[in-house]
């Protein structure tokens, strides 16, 4: 080989701080979704063990892994150490509603650690959401920044958000439209912000950690006080479409009430089944996914349940259009709409296998979200983590510069 055609010691270099930069990524990628004994570290990422050792050293230095000694009752032979996403490191998640703000912080080991839920009496601004949403971030930075850090801050909107740069294009119930809330929420904290469609990252939620955990083609459909929006994985990536809008299973026609001067939201599902028909027909007002649940399951009223199988009648035939024409492995139902499920699952499932093609629905699963009303706040937070586990150690940097 001659001179001009051997590597350089810095490309040399270059390439092997990429390459390391790399690995700490795929090793807190997989902290992150769940603790994982050394030795199936190496065995996951095909490295060998004096990396992975330096890896997670290095990331316990970076303050975000550390290890601990593993359940002995479970080992065979020599024991290896479990290795655990560091939850002082920590994201702030917030979900604006029509009737609430909810704000919550995320460990970095996928856990919420707190969650405060702010009601308003209308749909806030967005003024308002990021004036309340500042105050509750400050409220809240001291106790967390103190004890690790704070990464950014992740943004659950239920509406259009354009995926490229986080605008608010269309937040029909909140009347958001063309809203830099990213920009206007990163100026009043401080903090990095990301937003982005809630369902959207609801479900990817579900599908690290909850019922779509190890799916590769799920769909997610979550109902909220903002109406029905849904996220679709796909092959085991989020299915955003060009600009970010797909997913909108909310507006899709289950209905046929067209006519010639009909709205964009006549015989809609989110017109058809609704969280404000619910509440009215159960006597409540302002109340949370478990007090929601909870009433459904103890009423006995006749009214309430003609109210439910109408709505679930409405749902199977969104969800007979979805298997047509995704052919997902499983149907992740989130918000008031695995309430309404809980009551009547047999039905639902029954309405949705009559309507499918047989051979499209014959392996599909319709099952609750198991994370909950932790869902959005989860999701949201994933929006923050991104950028710490693409890149551990440059972002750290970039967190300690702007401090």
């Amino acid at each position: 080989m001659n001179q001009s055609s051997a590597p350089s010691p810095s490309g040399t270099a270059g390439r092997g701080d990429r390459t390391r930069r790399h690995n700490l990524s795929r090793v807190l990628t997989l902290l992150h979704r769940g603790a994982q004994l050394r030795s199936q570290l190496t065995s996951q990422t095909g490295l060998n063990r004096s990396t992975i050792a330096a890896l997670v050293a290095e990331l316990a230095e970076l303050g975000l892994a550390y290890e601990s000694d593993p359940d002995p009752t479970r080992q065979v032979g020599r024991p290896s150490p479990m290795v655990n996403a560091d939850a002082r490191t920590v994201a702030i998640a917030i979900n604006p509603e029509v009737d609430a703000i909810t704000v919550g912080v995320v460990g970095l080991d996928g856990t919420l650690l707190k969650r405060v839920r702010y009601e308003t009496e209308s749909p806030p601004t967005v003024a308002e959401f990021v004036k309340i949403s500042s105050v509750i971030i400050e409220s809240l930075k001291g106790e967390y920044e103190t004890a690790g850090r704070v990464v950014g801050v992740g943004v659950a909107v239920p509406g259009l958000v354009r995926v490229e740069d986080g605008l608010v294009r269309w937040a029909p119930h909140l009347e958001w439209r063309d809203e830099p809330v990213s920009q206007l929420l990163a100026a009043a904290t401080g903090y990095p912000v990301w937003t982005a469609n809630d369902a959207s990252v609801g479900a990817f939620a579900e599908h690290i950690y909850g019922a779509g955990r190890g799916i590769s083609d799920l769909i997610y459909l979550n109902g909220g006080a903002s109406g029905i929006g849904g996220g679709i994985i796909s092959d085991g990536r989020p299915l955003v479409g060009r600009a970010g809008y797909a997913g909108e299973f909310g507006h899709v026609r289950v209905v046929d009430s067209a006519s010639e001067n009909g709205t964009r939201e006549e015989g809609s599902l989110e017109t058809e089944v609704n969280r404000a028909a619910l509440l009215q027909t159960l006597g409540l007002t302002n109340v949370d996914a478990e007090t929601l649940d909870a009433a459904l399951q103890e009423s006995t009223d006749p009214a309430v349940s003609a109210l439910v199988r109408r709505q679930l009648l409405s749902l199977s035939t969104s969800l007979r259009n979805a298997v047509n024409v995704l052919n997902p492995e499983v149907i992740v139902l989130g918000g008031f709409l695995s309430s309404i499920f809980a009551a009547d699952p047999e039905f639902l499932i029954e309405r949705v296998a009559a309507q499918s093609l047989e051979p499209s629905f014959e392996a599909v699963q319709i099952v609750p979200a198991q994370l909950g009303s932790d869902l959005l706040m989860i999701g949201a937070g994933e929006l923050a983590f991104a950028p710490l586990l693409d890149d551990p150690s440059a972002y750290c940097a970039e967190l300690a510069g702007s401090r």
